[in-house]
């Protein structure tokens, strides 16, 4: 084997997150009132990913997105809502909404026996921790690190340096972080000092990336780990 320990993304690489955010977004909405929908996912699509990369470079933690992004959904659209009702109900939507991506659930009953998997989620830990249990990951991973848990994200070494004691410090010559945004867990992955696979299958041929591998289908993985 050419890797003997795996550090997964979660959302986008292993779990279907845009049909988790189609239906929970569509549920919020509905039980704040907005019947009729005009450019309210576009905008908030657009406030999300800004106040996420926020997150990665620190200036914000994950937990504070949770209300932050319908506090200016709100404002932007003039809604008679309550941001805080708004955001429970879209975490709660997160986490029993969604499923594994085609594949996903195969490579991880290849991979399980043969290495150890590890589980690194820049995410709120309420939404993630659902979405394992409903799923049934815990039974895959021997850590999982969230990191609106542990108050630092991807693609910051120290978030790398939690999963590493709790994994007991494996070689990083023989790690392989797993993901799909070049920000976060390439980023991150390269920064530690471990090589990195970006899982890219929407991304144009030749588009730049430092990763050590790109893939675009997850069975291309178990030949990377084994080195064939």
């Amino acid at each position: 084997m050419r890797y003997t320990t795996l550090l997964f993304d979660l959302d986008h690489t292993l779990f279907d997150f845009d049909a988790s955010v189609d239906a929970a977004f569509a549920t919020t909405l509905a039980r704040a009132g907005v019947a009729e929908p005009n450019g309210h996912r576009d905008a908030f699509d657009g406030i999300n990913l800004a106040l996420w990369k926020r997150v990665e470079q620190g200036e914000l933690t994950p937990n504070q997105v949770g209300t932050m992004r319908f506090k200016e959904l709100i404002n932007r659209f003039g809604l008679d809502a309550d941001a805080d009702v708004m955001a429970n109900d879209y975490i709660t939507g997160l986490g029993h909404h969604g499923e594994l991506l085609p594949g996903a659930g195969e490579l991880l009953d290849q991979l399980a026996p043969q290495a150890t998997l590890a589980l690194l989620s820049n995410g709120i830990g309420a939404v993630a921790r659902a979405k394992i249990g409903r799923l049934d990951l815990d039974r895959y991973f021997d850590a999982i690190v969230i990191s609106g848990e542990v108050g630092v994200a991807k693609p910051h070494p120290e978030i790398f340096d939690i999963v590493f004691d709790q994994l007991g410090r494996p070689d990083k010559a023989t790690t392989l972080m797993i993901g799909d945004s070049l920000t976060s867990d390439m980023a991150g992955g390269i920064a530690f000092g471990i090589d990195t696979c970006w899982y890219a299958p929407a991304a144009p041929d030749g588009a730049p990336s430092d990763a050590t591998y790109r893939v675009t289908s997850l069975s291309e993985i178990p030949a990377i780990v084994a080195g064939v």
